[in-house]
């Protein structure tokens, strides 16, 4: 008897194939085994099969046998010079002739692309089947028409929708006008026309598209004989109220923040831009939680090819469900594999229309109080709105400190490391004499000595972020005394590292971003191995890697680094230091040049003239 080899093809059906000791392609035994269901057609390409394959498959299919939840698909043969390729073609038409047969309720919904019914009871029983006879589902019956004799059905999600507005201009006004309609083709049009006091109707035939409207807020009518039906807008639910972003609050500028509500985020923006030239486009995004897109910006600023490319790569967007703008932010990023963020985010409307007056693009996600900018630069993560509030030497000066402190915070360890490690010889004689005695008895290596000091002190910001807010600080402020004393005490850490490491957590939190300081913090890590590794060779050899790094990255086609690389000296003007509001004549040059010019070149405020002594009068 010859040998039989199994190997798992698919998990679609049973298949037992028996070959002669020979490996000859003389099969004499065919099986097909599979739960009952429906029968598939019968493939006409086994034809080309050799008849003593192709008739018992035939036959089998001709059979009684039922096939619906198919479970395994294995194969015992023993296996010649030519029956690998002659297996692989009959599996492989096995599997789309007949498998794909098996189940295609499971691959379609229901719904989609089902017209209504005329009967009211036939779409009820849907609707409620659809919901799975879900407790919050409110499905409301009203006759109208001479002796009540045509049936309107209100259907809507309680706790998504206003009821006072569907008591009172639904419900209250649907009874009022009950005997005025003849047919039910003109009670269908006095609810749409005149009845309905609600700003938003909608009509529609579709099923789906009806039941996604309701399962958004909106409450849908049905009447009786009518293959249309009515959506109103009637959401209504708790939201949270305009309060100061809590992750940038300022000291001057406007302290509304965004909210999870998308309508009530576009209504900040029309407040702050009040031109027709504000263009929102809208799009659902998740294929189960059908969450509300919105891209904002300003036609005749934004670069069209910009615009069109964002609108590409949300449209590409596969998923079940979208819950925050990060899932979005990690799906049409440039640079999915880089430590820095290549877009920005943000709760203030205020920066957001900063940034449309650029000519940037916004992209608003309901549920959620943070917008994303692109394309969005490196000098953007390092500024705030007090930067442009304030007046230019104050604006100026805390952003040179921003700017300082972002580099601090990436490389003050490391240069502990390496002067401590290799270049002793760069320090005045009494402080490597100091920083030796405060040493003396540690048992680590600086660079280790590092390590463990910033992964304590990152544990501890980690622990202050999670707990209740009325913990948080004073566990940060208590575990770092309590554990940096201790560790002082015990001879494991010197107190010049105690020093070098709030300094440098101190100088991280003056980053105003926080995805980007997360990713400083990274490579702080990175930038200490290199510093005890190789010294100050290793910290050079880091920042060049990091410069080569940004200065490849792009957002939506525009650099990172941009106006540093490419070099753009018209832009310095707003780099490192701010000029004056009067002197920023343009915007940006890779981002506005469709409009390059922001105001009037003389605006430079000038004294009075003197016109004598009745100036005064």
């Amino acid at each position: 008897m010859g040998t039989r080899a199994r190997a798992s093809v698919s998990p679609q059906l049973f298949a037992h194939w028996f070959v002669d000791p020979s490996g000859s392609s003389v099969w004499s035994f065919l099986r097909v085994e599979c739960a009952a269901g429906s029968e598939p057609a019968i493939p006409s390409r086994f034809s080309r099969f050799p008849k003593n394959i192709g008739r018992p498959i035939m036959a089998l299919l001709c059979s009684s046998a039922k096939y619906l939840m198919p479970t395994q698909f294995t194969v015992n043969k023993t296996f010649g010079k030519d029956d690998l390729i002659m297996l692989r073609n009959l599996t492989r038409l096995l599997r789309k002739n007949i498998c794909s047969v098996s189940k295609p309720s499971q691959v379609k919904k229901d719904s989609v692309g089902k017209p209504l019914s005329k009967k009211v009871k036939v779409n009820e029983a849907f609707i409620r089947r659809a919901f799975g006879n879900s407790s919050d589902l409110v499905v409301r019956e009203l006759h109208v028409g001479p002796g009540g004799k045509f049936t309107v059905l209100l259907v809507y999600v309680d706790g998504l929708v206003d009821k006072t507005l569907i008591s009172e201009n639904l419900i209250e006004r649907i009874s009022d006008q009950a005997d005025k309609s003849r047919t039910p083709e003109q009670a269908y049009d006095d609810l749409k026309n005149r009845i309905i006091a609600v700003s938003d109707v909608k009509e529609t035939g579709d099923l789906d598209n009806f039941l996604n409207h309701v399962a958004g807020g909106y409450c849908g009518l049905l009447i009786d004989d009518v293959a249309k039906v009515l959506v109103a807008d009637t959401r209504g639910w708790a939201q949270r109220s305009i309060e100061e972003p809590t992750t940038e609050a300022t000291v001057r500028g406007g302290k509304e923040g965004f909210v999870e509500t998308l309508r009530t985020n576009t209504s900040l923006l029309r407040r702050r831009v009040k031109h027709p030239r504000l263009r929102i486009e809208e799009c659902e995004i998740g294929t189960i939680s059908k969450t509300s897109v919105a891209i904002a910006y300003i036609s005749g600023l934004a670069d069209e090819k910009v615009v069109q490319e964002v609108r590409n790569r949300l449209a590409r967007i596969n998923v079940d469900s979208i819950q925050e703008s990060g899932q979005i932010e990690e799906l049409i990023e440039d640079a999915p594999f880089s430590p820095f963020p290549t877009i920005l985010r943000t709760e203030r409307p205020d920066k957001v229309a900063g940034a449309l007056f650029e000519g940037r693009i916004a992209i608003l996600t309901n549920g959620t109080p943070f917008a994303l900018i692109v394309p969005a630069t490196f000098t953007m993560f390092l500024t705030t709105p007090e930067d442009y509030f304030e007046r230019t030497f104050i604006g100026s000066a805390l952003r040179a400190i921003r700017y300082l402190s972002f580099f601090t915070s990436l490389t003050l360890p490391s240069l502990y490391v390496a002067v401590t490690t290799f270049h002793q010889e760069m320090l005045p004689t009494a402080l490597i004499l100091n920083v030796a005695a405060q040493r003396e008895g540690v048992p680590f290596p600086a660079v280790v000595e590092a390590l463990l000091m910033e992964a304590l002190f990152e544990i501890l910001r980690e622990a202050g972020v999670r707990l209740p807010k009325i913990v948080g600080p004073a566990v940060n402020i208590i575990g770092g005394l309590v554990i940096g004393e201790a560790a002082m005490r015990a001879g494991l850490v010197s107190p010049i590292m105690v020093v070098v490491v709030a300094t440098t957590g101190i100088a991280s939190f003056a980053t105003p971003v926080f995805s980007i300081a997360i990713g400083a913090r990274l490579l702080r890590f990175i930038m200490v191995l290199l510093a005890g590794s190789l010294g100050f060779f290793g910290i050079v050899a880091g920042l060049f890697a990091l410069g080569i790094h940004l200065t490849s990255l792009r957002s939506f086609g525009v650099p990172f680094m941009e106006p540093i690389a490419p070099a753009i000296v018209s832009e310095f003007k707003d780099l490192l230091a701010r000029v004056p509001w009067w002197a920023m004549h343009t915007r940006p040059a890779l981002v506005g040049h469709k409009d390059l010019v922001r105001q009037g070149w003389d605006q430079k405020p000038k004294p009075p003239v003197y016109l004598g002594k009745d100036a005064h009068r």
